[in-house]
């Protein structure tokens, strides 16, 4: 198994985030508002307006 799944921390971002936006716009949302490295092996989670959708990073 794949250690960096196995010791992962999980961030979930609360309210609503613009689905739309690709990879690369999530991760500056990432950076700039979390003020955290998109590559330090965390995941990222962003859920939609009806919350019925997820996108993780």
């Amino acid at each position: 198994m794949n250690r960096m799944f196995t010791e992962s921390q999980v961030y979930v971002a609360v309210g609503v985030t613009d689905l739309r936006k690709s990879i690369n716009g999530l991760g500056l949302l990432v950076e700039e508002q979390f003020a955290l490295n998109l590559f330090d092996g965390r995941l990222f989670a962003f859920c939609n307006r009806r919350r019925d959708l997820v996108k993780i990073v």
